[in-house]
């Protein structure tokens, strides 16, 4: 039997999503929960691999069993063996066929940063930050140059393992709120550390350290030297991963930030 599971976390308190020789990932916990379950040996497949830091308001996975359970025992039997920064929040058996990231359409991420010259106290892990004056429309003028299917090379990380850097990403917003921004972006696929380090060249942007062509430049040059360090991954969220309506997985109920006017600060 092949079960799809939900799954919402705080990745601040986790070594990533994948699992690791410390057993300190968000995989590894939820592993050896459903083993207790299951009464054998669960293997995870997630539609995406979140690094140490990233949160995920919709992270889709799946598993296979020899074990019959009520869908309750794979939701509120396993939120029992895990720690509080991460609960399943949905399990339904799934076609053999269905697959948590082949079978994925897109996913799209979501960085909430504050700009500020004080950083967070009450959010801290939650929000990205950036402490000079940034200007939306110049990283406006800038994300539009990202849009279409290109080499992201120059904003993939080192290590990234992924046969391809040619993703495609389908659309962007930026939004304000006060002191928060919200940057949204979706995509079929995303590069290791693909977000963060567009949010840390959109940011020199917004800051007048470059124009906004620069991204345009950055991509035709497939250099990540050239481009900006990396972002924090305090205010990254894995916020939504689209399946077909054939698959009828069920929606998410989040509970945590969505966009800037949720932000409580």
């Amino acid at each position: 039997m092949k079960i799809a599971i939900g799954i919402e976390y705080d990745g601040s308190r986790f070594h990533g999503w994948q699992s690791q020789p410390s057993g300190d990932t968000v995989q590894d916990y939820l592993e050896r929960a459903l083993a207790s379950i299951a009464g054998e040996h669960v293997r995870l497949v997630a539609a995406g691999r979140t690094d140490a830091g990233v949160h995920a308001l919709a992270q889709v996975a799946h598993f296979e069993t020899a074990a019959v359970r009520r869908d309750s025992a794979w939701v509120r039997g396993v939120n029992s063996l895990l720690p509080q920064a991460v609960a399943v929040q949905w399990a339904v058996p799934v076609a053999e066929d269905f697959h948590a990231r082949y079978s994925a359409a897109s996913r799209t991420y979501r960085y909430i940063l504050y700009n500020h010259p004080v950083r967070p106290a009450l959010h801290h892990g939650r929000l990205g930050w950036f402490h000079l004056p940034l200007d939306p429309a110049a990283m406006r003028a800038a994300a539009a140059h990202l849009v279409g299917k290109h080499d992201f090379s120059a904003f993939r990380a080192s290590e990234c393992q992924a046969k391809s850097p040619v993703r495609t990403l389908r659309s962007w917003a930026i939004e304000q709120r006060g002191a928060h921004l919200s940057f949204e972006f979706t995509a079929d696929a995303f590069l290791q550390h693909m977000v963060r380090n567009m949010i840390g060249c959109l940011v020199y942007v917004g800051k007048g350290q470059h124009p906004p062509d620069w991204i345009a430049e950055l991509l035709a040059s497939r250099d990540r030297r050239q481009a900006a360090p990396t972002f924090s991954p305090d205010g990254l969220y894995l916020a939504a991963v689209e399946y077909a309506p054939g698959w009828k997985l069920p929606a998410f109920a989040t509970s945590i930030i969505l966009s800037p006017e949720q932000v409580l600060v």
